[in-house]
C-alpha cells in the first residue's frame, strides 16, 4: 500500500466527539469508567454514560455549539435513564442557554471541570440493573471490536 493510500484506523473526531473525550477522561479522575454513544432505549442515544464507584448512573450529553444545543429535543428523555444528568460544553459555549437545573461540565478534548451538579434522581433498582447490564455489554462489545475489527455479526 502507497503512503498516500494510508486509512487511520480512527478518523478525525467531531468537536463532540472530542468533548466527549474531555469529559470521560475528567470523570475517570473521579473513579468513573465511561463510554460513549450508548443507547438506553429504542430512540435515545446518549453522548456519554458514566458508571460510578458506589454504582451511581449518570448522562452527559455534549454540545458543540448553540445550534447543535438547540437542535437537540429528546434530552429530556434520557432523565429516566440517569441518576443525574449533565450537559457538556466548551468554555466559549453561552451556558445561559442550558437548563439551571441540570448539571454542567465545561470541558475540552483533554479535561474538562463540574462546574454544576444537577439533581439527584435514583434510579429504581430494576431500571439500574438493566442500565448496569448496558453498560457492561456494551464496553465489552466496544473492546472486543477494537481487538478483532472485522467481528460478524455487527451487533451495532
Amino acid at each position: 500500500m502507497a503512503h498516500d493510500d494510508f486509512q487511520p484506523l480512527r478518523p478525525e473526531l467531531q468537536a463532540g466527539q472530542l468533548l466527549a473525550r474531555g469529559v470521560a477522561r475528567h470523570l475517570a479522575s473521579h473513579g468513573f469508567a465511561c463510554v460513549e454513544e450508548l443507547v438506553p432505549t429504542r430512540g435515545l442515544r446518549v453522548d456519554v454514560m458514566a458508571l460510578g464507584p458506589k454504582g451511581e448512573i449518570w448522562v452527559v450529553e455534549c454540545k458543540s455549539s448553540r445550534a447543535d444545543y438547540l437542535s437537540d429535543a429528546k434530552w429530556q428523555g434520557y432523565l429516566p435513564w440517569c441518576d443525574r444528568f449533565f450537559w457538556a460544553v466548551d468554555s466559549d459555549f453561552d451556558t445561559d442557554l442550558l437548563p439551571f437545573e441540570t448539571g454542567l461540565i465545561i470541558a475540552d478534548s483533554y479535561g474538562g471541570e463540574i462546574v454544576r451538579t444537577g439533581p439527584e434522581t435514583k434510579l429504581a433498582p430494576a431500571r439500574r440493573k438493566v442500565m448496569v447490564q448496558k453498560f457492561a455489554f456494551h464496553a465489552a462489545r466496544r473492546l472486543h471490536r477494537l481487538r478483532d475489527p472485522e467481528m460478524l455479526p455487527d451487533w451495532g
